[in-house]
């Protein structure tokens, strides 16, 4: 009787499970089923077309092409004339079998699903093809955009587009794997903006894979959304003379609108043109690209290099110690060759301001760089409130307060944050106790403070603005829209009182018409800036090696209502007045003027390369190596 019962109530619980779930696919599930998942169901994708870039003026920077996929579908693969089908494709047998079977092996779960058979096939390539397809069932030709550069410039501002990857595809529903995606530049900041909705069309279709009619009238299917065309902050021109410049050296321009923070060039070299990452062309270049650790083009100078920002840092300090109340316009040090800060011989700083043993202001101080006068405008800051802590805190907010120590906010995806220390950095590195001694030479902009090109123009802009900046951007419309982003449009208040920028920015002016910077004077236009030569040291196998010293200059004009302001470091430069300077009047001339008319300025400076001093560091890295000496 028991086992009677138990052998009821199993078939009665397996009765209604299988209702149950009957009941979950026919009701439940059956009046709204994936047709995605469904082998009876074919799924047509509509891409739109990506956005249009260009730059401030109007100028076409990013057009489209029509770029021409060969799919198969697994499923409906039969045999075919191979020699005839390679022969049009231009490919191997070998390589034909190789790809249907990658192809077969993907779609193993679902051999209905499409899958790339060959990306971007030649237009030729195509119209032959196109007359003779129907003779090869299971393939077909998918229509979609790539991107085309008609200004091969900007490479790092625009980025570029690539596949989506399995994993990606998997995270993201709106993503088919093979589909585009940007990378890097605005492609990839603004890539929802640019790309649109791809439009789906279902079609039934019966046990012979014919179309029957289209799946539930339509209910499913969606029209494709033209992406946002985008109009960049970018003036093309400039952009294209900065590179120019930059021609056989290395380094970063970053050039700003003060007015409004919005990035007129952003040059980093060397660079690359940007239709080498385009189709086919991709897998030929980008080996070449990324896979070069020397030059590395494809690494954004500008946004990521990070540098000393040496002697323009003076101009920070004498704003904190005028803001302190330690320095005013009048007060005064000597100079003997450099500056002593310790009885031991080697607490001495050395300066080459030329003025020696008379009094040495602050117009004079920053127009000659002296190093004495700035390292006692610092220990000053970091002595006033009688705790060492507190003072350099309140410095380390001060320099921060111009956007240095940290991400900008800029609308591009690559940075770097920089180093601006504070006490409990110097609490963690030294045990023993420390003091403004200690670190003096972030009085000159060397030490451990760490700056990015584009933190210092921004920074300049701030000086330049008497006291605020507009965060950095690079997009300044989209379709016909501003942007009314209030995170680029709101004022960002430096910790400087207004009053205490016209001495510095009058001793700016001072640096090109009697300091570092006189020989790179443009008739005309009053440039106010600040020549750096920066100390350059690497590790080699875990050895300190000097280098070439860097060349930099921050500088903005005209000095009354400005409308450019920049900084130019180029690596390996040496002096900042014989590279970095006339890089910067070259520049200011070429914006402000529309022409440059120093022709034989501009022609030094583009044909000047710094390949041989690059070349030093491939010789000391292999030299040491050869001979195998103890690392530091």
């Amino acid at each position: 009787m028991k086992r009677s019962f138990l052998l009821i109530f199993l078939i009665g619980l397996v009765g209604i499970i299988y209702i149950g779930r009957l009941f979950q696919l026919q009701v439940l599930e059956g009046g709204n089923p994936n047709p995605i998942s469904s082998a009876t169901i074919k799924i047509e994708y509509d891409y739109p077309e990506r956005g249009y870039i260009y730059d401030r003026s109007g100028k076409l920077l990013v057009a489209n092409q029509i770029s021409y996929d060969v799919m198969a579908i697994p499923k409906e693969l039969s045999a075919i004339d191979t020699l005839e089908f390679c022969s049009l494709l231009k490919i191997s047998k070998e390589d034909f079998l190789r790809r249907i079977k990658k192809i077969k092996n993907a779609k193993k779960f679902a051999p209905w699903l499409p899958a790339v058979f060959i990306k971007h096939l030649a237009k030729k390539d195509y119209a032959f093809l196109q007359e003779k397809l129907h003779k090869f069932k299971g393939f077909y030709i998918q229509k979609r955009t790539i991107r085309n550069y008609p200004k091969p410039i900007a490479a790092n501002v625009l980025g570029f587009l690539a596949e989506v990857n399995e994993l990606q595809a998997k995270n993201n529903p709106e993503y088919e794997n093979g589909e585009l995606i940007g990378k890097l530049g605005v492609e990839r900041y603004y890539e929802k903006e640019l790309r649109g909705s791809k439009g789906k069309k279902h079609y039934n279709r019966d046990n012979l894979n014919r179309i029957t009619g289209s799946y539930k009238e339509g209910i499913y299917d969606t029209l494709s959304v033209p992406g946002k065309d985008l109009t960049l902050t970018i003036d093309s021109d400039l952009q294209k003379y900065g590179e120019k410049l930059m021609t056989g050296k290395r380094g970063g321009i970053v050039v700003l609108e003060p007015s409004s923070g919005e990035i007129l060039a952003l040059v980093t070299a060397p660079s690359y043109d940007p239709n080498l990452l385009v189709g086919r062309k991709r897998s030929v270049y980008s080996p070449t690209l990324f896979g070069d650790t020397i030059n590395n083009p494809t690494y954004d100078r500008g946004l990521q290099g990070v540098y000393p920002p040496g002697s323009p840092f003076k101009i920070l300090n004498g704003l904190v110690g005028l803001q302190e109340g330690v320095i005013s316009e009048q007060s005064y040090v000597y100079c003997y060759g450099g500056y002593r800060y310790g009885k031991r011989k080697n607490e001495f700083m050395k300066c080459h301001c030329g003025i020696y043993g008379r009094p040495i202001r602050l117009k004079k101080a920053i127009a000659r760089s002296c190093n004495s006068y700035f390292s006692d405008a610092y220990r000053k800051i970091i002595d006033k409130p009688k705790d060492i802590k507190s003072g350099f805190d309140n410095w380390s907010n001060q320099i921060k307060s111009f956007g240095l120590g940290n991400y900008l906010g800029y609308d591009l995806p690559v940075g770097q944050k920089g180093l601006i220390p504070n006490a409990k950095y110097y609490n963690d590195r030294y045990s023993f106790g420390w003091g403004p001694t200690t670190n003096i030479s972030n009085a000159i902009g060397q030490g451990e403070i760490q700056t990015t090109p584009i933190q210092l123009a921004n920074a300049t802009a701030a000086i330049a603005n008497r006291g605020f900046y507009f965060t950095p951007h690079i997009v300044k419309k989209l379709n016909s829209e501003n942007i009314n982003n209030e995170k680029f449009t709101s004022k960002r208040q430096t910790t400087i009182a207004p009053e205490h920028f016209p001495a510095v920015i009058d001793a700016m002016h001072e640096v090109f018409k009697t300091g570092t910077g006189r020989y790179s004077q443009v008739k005309g236009i009053d440039i106010c800036g600040k020549t750096g030569t920066v100390e350059n040291f690497t590790r080699i196998n875990g050895q300190k090696v000097q280098l070439t010293d860097h060349s930099i200059l921050i500088a903005f004009a005209p000095k009354d209502n400005p409308k450019i302001a920049m900084a130019v470091f180029v690596e390996n430069g040496g002096f900042g007045s014989t590279i970095a300077a006339p890089i910067t009047s070259l520049m200011i001339e070429k914006y402000i003027n529309g022409k440059v008319e120093r022709k034989y300025l501009e022609d030094r400076m583009v044909n000047l390369s710094l390949q041989k001093e690059y070349d030093k560091l491939i010789i000391k890295k292999d030299s040491i190596e050869a001979t195998g000496e103890q690392h530091l």
